[in-house]
């Protein structure tokens, strides 16, 4: 996934020498984000081979802390200081399974915790769409997975015979398009981006009928910001904030000498 702070190829708009201190995530793609944020240019998200480059510039005290999911990407394994990474059990998130995902936990204790403590529903949409519920007392409670936008579009281009990929950097681009597009490709994108959105909706309705009080809905992700506009037009309230995950990570870690 990109963040939205990333330029359109993917790299970033801020080098080490611009921002002493640094926050990474990984998971398909490595997400940097700058720690303490100044409020200029935050961050980017690059490929795995690209963050281990960047990583070999970096001086050990200017990678503040770090996490991964899943196998972490060989060339970066010995840059990587193991006393600063997080795990989900450095995650303040009750009745957190230790195979959650980290990015998972990070996200779900975050809402909770910028929301004051109200019951959360998380979307993220990256490589996966993953759903996260924590309870009002900040217990881990549930999700659901399933393929995010991207993936979905390759999934049919690679399965198909006849379908084509979808080359552009944005692959929501045919949401710009009519609800129902007669090109290939518009078409594709208008119906994972709205099969996508329906899934969120259906299950925010579902939460809305037997949980009281409703939980809270958040989403996240390199393509919350795609994504917000159809849900909004189905009526709800999702609370966009695209880098909760980094930003929890920045909580957890608020000084760059901790």
């Amino acid at each position: 996934m990109r963040h939205p702070s990333a330029r359109g190829d993917g790299r970033g708009d801020l080098s080490p020498a611009a921002a002493p201190h640094w926050l990474l995530i990984g998971n398909s793609r490595w997400h940097w984000r700058a720690h303490p944020d100044t409020g200029g240019p935050r961050g980017w998200s690059e490929a795995a081979q690209t963050a281990a480059g960047r990583l070999r510039q970096l001086a050990p005290h200017q990678l503040v802390a770090w996490a991964a999911v899943g196998r972490l990407p060989r060339p970066a394994r010995p840059l990587l200081p193991a006393p600063r990474r997080i795990t989900v059990a450095a995650v303040p998130l009750e009745a957190a399974p230790p195979w959650l995902g980290v990015d998972r936990a990070l996200a779900g204790w975050g809402a909770w915790r910028l929301g004051g403590g109200a019951p959360v529903l998380v979307a993220d949409a990256g490589t996966a769409l993953s759903l996260t519920r924590v309870d009002g007392d900040g217990r881990f409670a549930g999700g659901r997975l399933l393929a995010g936008v991207g993936l979905q579009l390759r999934s049919l281009h690679r399965a198909t015979a006849a379908l084509p990929r979808c080359d552009s950097h944005d692959p929501l681009t045919g949401l710009a398009h009519a609800a129902w597009p007669a090109a290939t490709e518009a078409a594709m994108a208008v119906g994972v981006a709205r099969g996508a959105a329906a899934a969120l909706c259906s299950a925010a309705r579902e939460l809305e009928v037997s949980e009281l009080p409703t939980p809270q809905l958040w989403i996240t992700g390199g393509d919350a910001e795609r994504l917000a506009p159809l849900l909004a037009a189905q009526g709800q309230r999702w609370r966009l904030h695209p880098q909760l995950v980094l930003e929890a990570l920045a909580t957890l870690r608020p000084e760059p000498g901790r």
